[in-house]
């Protein structure tokens, strides 16, 4: 496959901001990947069409690790999919092959648990279709191949999988299109689509540590994906097809990696009010080992939570909490049944903000109003 000049050095840029971000914003910061995959799984859910707020589902996680409870369905199933897409790709990015199987195995992962269970990893055995009446596929946006060839197409998607002809971000702009135009599953296509954009980059070395929001960028401009994938589809009689859908997903690509960027300059900021708030802190005090490691992993902890992510005792990150409760840095709150927690200030809002700016095309819902569903504006 030849491309254009232009597009190859797209590709190249792109390419060297993941590398940037993985060995800079990701070394030794595994809050930022864990904040990025969940204002994923979040904004696939609304994708989906399942709406989720910020706060909602940090409680709900909050109470899971606290007690196993599970009172938010909805919540639940949100969390469900940010395991089952850390825990998918890691899996079938580490097998020697992927396969079909792979394939399968993340469908399944992904769908386990949720009211589509039931046919997790079933390739489909009816025609289906995108857009138009749900009765019949003549208005449709598009119609995916027949049942009887899903299964070569997917055995071919699974060997290109294997190859590395290609540089990695363009092998994982192809397999993206050829998943979504075979759309070989009944439900889930979308979700599965997404995690093989992150098997392909964790599994070819560009993106071992964390792959940006590619997938929310290329929701955000959903014309120019649609517009991309049309053209891919249309390659066999227009060459130029594939160029024009590697060049979407390669300038999606370094918009999501710079949009990363202020991400990781609001947390340093938050940090900052959040020394200020606190005073003079002595290092290697749990004060100190709470602000600076702990607090960003999650937006709402309880104390046990804190004593087995710190390694302190619990006297001691009681202490440590009454201070930081006292300095208004922690809010008191509960999760699950009853058990005491903690909201950290902040830290729902730089989510919920970051999440808003991920779905505006100009990066600020102030000045380009949101190109998708968005969790409502943080409260000031």
């Amino acid at each position: 496959m030849l491309l254009p000049a232009d597009v190859i050095a797209d590709i190249s840029d792109a390419e060297r901001a993941v590398q940037t971000l993985n060995s800079t914003v990701f070394r030794g910061c595994e809050a930022i990947a864990r904040l990025l995959l969940r204002a994923e799984a979040v904004a696939s859910s609304r994708i989906e069409g399942l709406e989720i707020g910020g706060r909602r589902l940090a409680r709900a996680d909050a109470a899971r690790a606290a007690d196993g409870s599970s009172p938010d369905e909805g919540a639940a199933e949100v969390l469900g999919n940010i395991d089952a897409m850390r825990a998918a790709v890691d899996d079938v990015a580490r097998r020697p092959r992927v396969g079909v199987d792979g394939i399968r195995d993340i469908h399944r992962a992904l769908l386990a648990g949720t009211r589509d269970a039931s046919w997790a990893g079933q390739v489909r055995e009816r025609q289906n279709w995108i857009g138009g009446s749900s009765y019949n596929p003549c208005r449709a946006d598009f119609v995916p191949p027949p049942p009887g060839e899903v299964g070569a197409l997917l055995e071919d998607l699974a060997e290109y999988l294997e190859s590395d002809g290609h540089p990695p971000l363009v092998q994982a702009a192809l397999a993206h299109a050829q998943f979504e135009t075979i759309h070989p599953f009944a439900d889930g296509n979308g979700r599965t689509g997404r995690a093989l954009i992150h098997v392909v980059l964790t599994r070819r070395g560009l993106s071992p540590r964390h792959v940006p929001p590619i997938s929310l960028v290329l929701a955000t401009r959903s014309q120019d994906y649609v517009a991309g994938l049309t053209a891919y589809r249309a390659a066999p009689e227009d060459p130029g097809g594939l160029a024009e859908w590697v060049a979407v997903f390669a300038a999606a690509t370094t918009e999501a990696c710079g949009r990363v960027a202020g991400l990781t300059t609001g947390l340093a900021e938050l940090r900052e009010r959040w020394r200020e708030a606190v005073g003079t802190v002595r290092a290697g005090s749990t004060v100190a080992q709470l602000l600076d490691e702990v607090l960003p992993q999650a937006p709402v902890l309880t104390v046990a939570q804190l004593v087995r992510l710190t390694g302190r005792s619990a006297q001691a990150v009681n202490e440590a909490v009454d201070r930081l409760h006292t300095a208004g840095v922690l809010r008191q709150t509960t999760a699950g049944r009853r058990n005491r927690a903690f909201e950290v200030d902040g830290l729902i809002d730089l989510i919920t903000g970051f999440e808003r700016s991920l779905a505006s095309p100009a990066g600020d819902t102030a000045v380009e109003p949101p190109a998708r569903p968005v969790p409502r504006r943080p409260g000031r």
